[in-house]
């Protein structure tokens, strides 16, 4: 089955060189003209340097060049629906996101919007935890395929699944997108702790409770409770709580130390933590962490004043 990578990021890059070095010949395009003229050339991803790109991979100027059974969607999330709605978008069957986080607009997760505009097709969701350049270096890497139709989530797994890139059938993609999405939100608040000085007892009650966040959120919009237990919960929260290669936990620690984020970062937790804070209160779901993350990004509170607020939280049994 052919394979399409849509979006020629760090994380597309690195989809497309491991399914390459498979032996598969993988399509590969990218929203802008130049980069992707310049990924052509010199056969390089600006944000992996570490790597070339195969021959195998063949670098498409324009969308409608895209000819693939499967399309991988490794676009950031708040662009995923303009993606899809495109009048060029390709006719491929299999639409997997690969991508974390809350659509500001609807409120939905990535195979909610594929459903959406989509409906036809098959829509399933690549997430766990995962740094792009670890999958493009070759360093063994597992995550989840989640979809609902278990046969083309199986199928799935046998195409994308390479030597170092080990996947775990899931047919619970809400589930599974809600904990990819989450675990950002609660990474920015662990940045914001370790940032600030505040230390590694306070970063690692954040993730204990972020993760019981997680859990009680997924299960009130429909998600699996076990399923958070897993790679697209559990493994991905500790990856990116713990890592300063995380975006989302190095924007967070940039907060805490009062310095300046970096600047052209994707920090999908940030856009979540609004996103999830608005379901939350239209469902009437207790997130504490995912508020002050919230108000923090938004400049509504400071960071001790935060800290103050969890802290004086009513006393409650675990």
């Amino acid at each position: 089955m052919s394979v399409a990578v849509l979006g020629a990021g760090a994380f597309g890059g690195a989809l497309a060189i491991s399914l390459a070095a498979k032996g598969a010949r993988v399509q590969l395009w990218g929203r802008n003209p130049k980069a992707m003229e310049h990924i052509s050339q010199t056969r390089e991803i600006p944000r992996l340097p570490e790597v070339r790109l195969p021959t195998t991979v063949d670098v498409l100027p324009d969308l409608a060049s895209v000819n693939a059974n499967t399309l991988l969607l490794a676009v950031p999330m708040q662009t995923l629906s303009q993606l899809l709605t495109r009048e060029d978008f390709p006719s491929g069957m299999h639409l997997v996101a690969c991508c974390k986080g809350i659509d500001l607009k609807s409120g939905m997760g990535p195979t909610g919007l594929i459903r959406q505009h989509h409906p036809n097709r098959i829509a399933a969701i690549l997430t766990g935890p995962s740094f792009a350049t670890d999958i493009a270096r070759g360093l063994p890497t597992a995550l989840t395929l989640a979809c609902s139709n278990a046969d083309a989530g199986t199928k799935l797994q046998s195409i994308l699944t390479t030597e170092t890139l080990r996947l775990y059938t899931s047919t619970d993609p809400r589930g599974a997108e809600l904990g990819g999405a989450l675990k950002n939100v609660i990474a920015i608040a662990c940045g914001m702790v370790m940032g600030a000085g505040l230390g590694a007892s306070a970063r690692a009650a954040l993730i204990a409770r972020g993760y019981s966040e997680m859990r009680r959120f997924a299960q009130v919009l429909g998600g699996e409770p076990q399923t958070l237990t897993g790679l697209s919960g559990f493994g991905d929260l500790v990856l990116t709580c713990t890592s300063a290669q995380s975006r989302n936990f190095a924007f967070g620690v940039a907060l805490g130390a009062g310095d300046a984020p970096q600047a052209g970062a994707t920090v999908e937790g940030r856009a979540t933590a609004s996103a999830a804070l608005t379901l939350a209160q239209t469902h009437e779901i207790d997130m504490p962490i995912a508020a002050m993350v919230s108000a923090v990004c938004d400049g509504t509170i400071n960071i001790p004043q935060a800290m103050r607020h969890l802290m004086q939280r009513d006393l409650k049994a675990e």
